[in-house]
């Protein structure tokens, strides 16, 4: 399908019919600790391309029924994923499709690895010499007094393959950091402590190869956890984000960096902090971000001057 990609990212007001994709399915739900965000994600998808008379139905990849969802994705002809967390951010999904030759929205098998696995995605940020916050792995036998020494307090402890900030806390002593360790190795095998990074937190919003308005995050929790992201109403999001546009230009292209070096496609999002002396520190990098009321691709994408049906149709053609 040929689609001026470029001239609609100028001009807002054209549409795009992408109904020559065929039959799509978007993939929602799953197995994940983020399986209940999935489905709104997927649930707005769903409505948004039925509403422009798609061809559009919904698959739940639920373990429990794999034989129903595996005939029902050999029945279309275009993959929306909208599945969040293990299993479906992962790579495993994206490599079922590829075995199926079914083409699907969003990074390959190999990026979306690399992404979800935040200690991967740290140590390869570091190799192209991007800022990113100190770690340390951590397990069983962790010498807790040299993993302070050297990161000092406070800190964040995550467990290495979950999204949503689910699973991670805030520590400020060594009594707290060995019960967030024990919370966080229930979900995952691999954990790391990061250096706590004081300041503003930011995103970017990847479509395209562009990079969308920052938003700026403001909670008054103690870091945007998953309360904060999906739960509550106090949440600020300043979009514009406040920066001069120099400064916003520079962090633009610092994340579209990040997001290229693992090779990451289509869409997604890079967050980061901003400390006391403007230094950033990259944090995150999701390749299926939420498309919720409370998700931050929408909300930038609407700050460009595009709609939800308009952003789920660039999302279905963006590689």
């Amino acid at each position: 399908m040929e689609i001026n990609k470029e001239f609609f990212m100028q001009d807002k007001n054209k549409t795009i019919d992408v109904t020559a994709l065929g039959r799509i399915g978007v993939l929602l739900g799953g197995d994940s600790q983020e399986r209940e965000v999935s489905l709104l994600s997927g649930q707005a998808v769903f409505d948004s391309l039925l509403a422009q008379g798609v061809d559009v139905c919904k698959i739940d990849i639920k373990s429990s029924e794999r034989s129903t969802w595996l005939k029902q994705i050999q029945q279309i002809d275009f993959a929306f994923i909208a599945l969040h967390g293990r299993g479906g951010e992962d790579g495993k999904i994206q490599g079922l499709l590829e075995m199926l030759g079914i083409p699907y929205t969003g990074s390959s098998v190999a990026a979306s690895a690399i992404a979800m696995n935040k200690l991967l995605c740290k140590q390869i940020w570091q190799w192209h010499k991007l800022a990113t916050p100190a770690y340390w792995q951590m397990d069983d036998s962790t010498d807790i007094n040299a993993l302070i020494n050297k990161l000092g307090f406070p800190l964040m402890i995550k467990p290495a393959h979950e999204g949503s900030s689910i699973g991670i806390s805030k520590v400020n002593n060594e009594q707290e950091l060995k019960q967030a360790y024990i919370k966080a190795s229930k979900l995952d095998d691999v954990v790391i402590a990061e250096q706590w990074i004081a300041g503003k937190e930011y995103t970017a919003s990847m479509l395209n190869g562009q990079v969308l308005p920052l938003i700026r995050l403001e909670t008054p929790r103690e870091f945007y956890d998953y309360e904060a992201k999906y739960q509550l109403d106090n949440t600020q999001y300043h979009c514009p984000c406040g920066l001069d546009r120099k400064t916003e230009d520079n962090l633009k292209n610092l994340a579209l960096k990040a997001f290229k070096c693992i090779d990451a496609s289509g869409w997604g999002r890079v967050d980061f902090m901003l400390d006391k002396d403007n230094k950033p520190w990259l944090i995150e990098l999701n390749t299926v971000p939420g498309l919720t009321s409370h998700s931050l691709v929408p909300m930038a994408a609407k700050q460009q001057g595009i709609n939800f049906e308009q952003l789920i149709c660039l999302i279905l053609i963006s590689q």
